[in-house]
C-alpha cells in the first residue's frame, strides 16, 4: 500500500473526506513551492498534487499554463524539483502526488522516474495524457514499488470505460468535473452528482473531484458523494501574487482560502 492509500483508509475510518489542493512547482520559485506545500498541509490539506511545469499541458486552463511558462522561463528541472520534495518532506505531514505529462516520464524513464519520484517522498502520480490503455507497464511500474498511479475519467467517458478505468487505477480515482480545461467556475454541471453516486456504487476506489472547484459551496455540495476535492486554480492564482507581493502575507491568504474549504469539507 503507498502512503495514499494510508491517507484515505485513515479518512473513511473517521468518516472524513479528504482535500487535495494543487501547486505548480517552481513558481514563482522552488523555495517559495517548499513554503506553499507546508502551509497547505498546517491548514488541513490530506494530499497535495504538485504540477511538474510542461510547455503543452492537455487541460490546464490559461491560470495554471501561466503558471508553467513562468516555472519553465526559470529553466526548473525536474531533479530540482525532486530535490525540493525531499528537502521539505520532515516539513510535509501529507502525501505528495505529481501531476506530470507523459512525455516528461518517458524522456527521464519510467523506472527511474518511479524510482527518484519515492526516493525524494512523493507517493504517486497523475499522467493526464497516459491513456489507460497504454498504462500497463508504467502501472506494473508503480505496483512494485508501492507508488500510485491515478487515472482519470471525464464526463464524456463511457462508463463501462469509465469502469475499466478504475480497476486499473491505484491511489484514487480522479473525476474530471467539467468538460474542458482547468479553472475556476461559479456553477458545477447539474448531471455531476449523478454521474458521482452511479460511480460511488460501482467502485471502492476512493474518488476525488477536480476541475472548477473554488468555493465552500461546492465543496459542501460534492462532499456528500466524493472522497476527496481537489482545487487548483484557485490556489494557483493566489500563488502568483508572491511575485509583487510580501510572500508572508500571500503565504498567510493562501492558509485562510485552504482552512475555508477545508472547514467546509467537514
Amino acid at each position: 500500500m503507498s502512503a495514499i492509500d494510508d491517507v484515505f483508509r485513515d479518512l473513511r475510518r473517521q468518516g472524513r473526506k479528504a482535500f487535495m489542493p494543487f501547486v505548480t512547482a517552481g513558481d514563482p520559485d522552488l523555495e517559495f513551492t517548499a513554503l506553499v506545500l507546508a502551509e497547505l498541509m498546517r491548514n488541513g490539506a490530506n494530499l497535495c498534487e504538485l504540477g511538474i511545469p510542461y510547455s503543452d499541458p492537455i487541460a490546464d486552463g490559461p491560470v495554471i499554463q501561466a503558471s508553467y511558462t513562468r516555472a519553465l522561463a526559470r529553466k526548473i528541472k525536474l531533479a530540482q524539483i525532486f530535490e525540493t520534495v525531499r528537502a521539505a518532506k520532515p516539513r510535509l505531514p501529507a502525501p505528495v502526488v505529481t501531476m506530470v505529462s507523459y512525455a516528461i516520464v518517458l524522456r527521464h524513464g519510467p523506472a527511474a522516474y518511479v524510482r527518484d519520484a519515492k526516493a525524494a517522498g512523493i507517493a504517486g502520480m497523475i499522467v493526464p495524457d497516459l491513456p489507460a490503455d497504454e498504462s500497463e507497464e508504467l502501472a506494473r511500474i508503480c505496483r512494485g514499488e508501492d507508488f500510485s498511479l491515478v487515472q482519470l475519467v471525464a464526463p464524456t467517458t463511457p462508463r463501462e470505460r469509465v469502469l475499466r478505468i478504475a480497476a486499473t487505477s491505484t491511489g484514487f480515482l480522479y473525476y474530471v468535473s467539467v468538460t474542458g480545461i482547468t479553472g475556476e467556475r461559479t456553477a458545477l454541471p447539474q448531471e455531476l452528482i449523478d454521474n458521482l453516486r452511479w460511480l460511488r456504487g460501482e467502485t471502492d476506489l476512493p474518488i476525488c473531484v477536480g476541475f472548477g472547484i473554488s468555493q465552500p459551496e461546492h465543496v459542501r455540495t460534492l462532499a456528500p458523494v466524493a472522497d476527496g476535492l481537489i482545487v487548483g486554480s484557485a490556489v494557483v492564482r493566489r500563488v502568483a501574487e508572491a511575485a509583487t507581493r510580501p510572500r508572508e502575507q500571500v503565504l498567510a491568504e493562501i492558509g485562510a482560502y485552504v482552512a475555508e474549504l477545508v472547514k467546509a469539507l467537514a
